[in-house]
């Protein structure tokens, strides 16, 4: 991509049963994303005729690409990534639709890796229709961070008032405690410091931890995890001139609106993360793979299988990925917006 061209972002419909093509429609509807960006969609131009007509969406304009990367600029480019006929029906799980979900994220993928399209922007799949020999994974995470080479990753919540992101990711509640270790920590931590600086422009970055046990263990009397390990390493980070503080107690940390003097938060777990995340930022955040070679957002939400097909999902999560996977390839890859 030159300096004059427009990102091309790739979007993925995700589970053509869940609300993930409605809100595509409805956030690339907005023409002023076409100002900014090209957008590439991965699916299929008869799912979206589906959700065009069952939406009673009519002003919705795209072209289908004939050949591979051939994009046309502000447009609207739809890649049809199967030829089968996949049957929709709104709202039920399916192994057919979470087959077709997997064939356009890995063609989308693959594309990135090629660069042909310079991030991506994956709607949600269902996680249990996708599951197969061919995706073993526990979720878009998991593999594009194998996929792209990555020895980890960090899934990172991200809004314009709060940013969190997760040690542990999609593992059972009981396997938390000993998933933690000081090692494990601090590559999230360095994950997260430079993603700070290199993605968001923040040249240094203030960063709080949260405990994992309750009141971040009392000094020992409610756990050893809090004083054992992770004290140690934010007491090693700020020996090494890091501005990385805690262990704070999970529960005040957010009811004091503590947060807003960092620049990100790392927590222990999905839950003690993504409760506050969503309760403070749910329409306006969104979710960001940090530390891959590539620049991947999506929404904050699932497959929202009860509201699918009745014009009830709000694509602003949706919108504001693709704005971020925007800013984020800007601020990584063209040096005139480095601060």
């Amino acid at each position: 991509m030159t300096q004059t061209q427009k990102p091309r972002i790739g979007i993925t419909l995700g589970d053509l049963n869940g609300v993930g093509p409605e809100v595509v429609i409805k956030a690339l509807a907005d023409n002023r994303l076409l100002n900014l960006i090209t957008p590439v969609i991965y699916g299929s131009a008869r799912a979206i005729s589906f959700y065009k007509k069952q939406l009673n969406i009519e002003e919705f304009n795209y072209s289908q690409v004939r050949n591979k990367g051939q994009f046309t600029v502000k447009t609207i480019n739809v890649v049809n990534s199967w030829e089968d006929t996949v049957e929709i029906t709104p709202g039920k799980a399916s192994k057919e639709t979470g087959k077709a979900a997997l064939i356009a994220l890995k063609q989308a993928c693959e594309e990135l890796k090629e660069g042909l399209i310079d991030a991506l922007v994956t709607a949600p799949i269902d996680k249990l229709s996708i599951h197969s020999e061919e995706f073993p994974f526990k979720g878009h995470t998991e593999f594009l961070t194998t996929y792209f080479g990555a020895t980890e990753s960090l899934m990172f919540m991200v809004s314009n008032t709060l940013r969190v992101g997760l040690v542990t990711e999609h593992i059972p509640v009981k396997d938390v405690a000993a998933a933690i270790s000081k090692e494990k920590i601090e590559a999230k931590l360095r994950l997260m410091e430079h993603s700070l600086r290199k993605d968001f422009g923040i040249a240094k970055p203030k960063i709080a931890v949260l405990g994992l046990n309750p009141h971040a263990g009392d000094g020992g009397l409610i756990g050893q995890e809090d004083e054992l390990i992770i004290k140690p390493v934010v007491n090693d980070q700020r020996n090494k001139g890091k501005l990385v503080y805690g262990p704070f107690p999970a529960d005040g940390f957010f009811a004091s609106g503590q947060y807003a003097k960092y620049d990100a938060v790392l927590a222990m777990y999905h839950d003690q993360g993504l409760i506050p995340f969503k309760s403070i930022a749910f329409d306006e955040g969104i979710n960001f793979t940090a530390g891959l070679p590539i620049v991947r957002t999506s929404p904050d939400h699932g497959t929202g299988y009860t509201i699918a097909g009745k014009n009830q999902a709000s694509e602003s999560s949706l919108r504001e990925a693709i704005y971020r996977a925007h800013d984020i390839f800007k601020h990584r890859f063209e040096p005139s917006t480095e601060k």
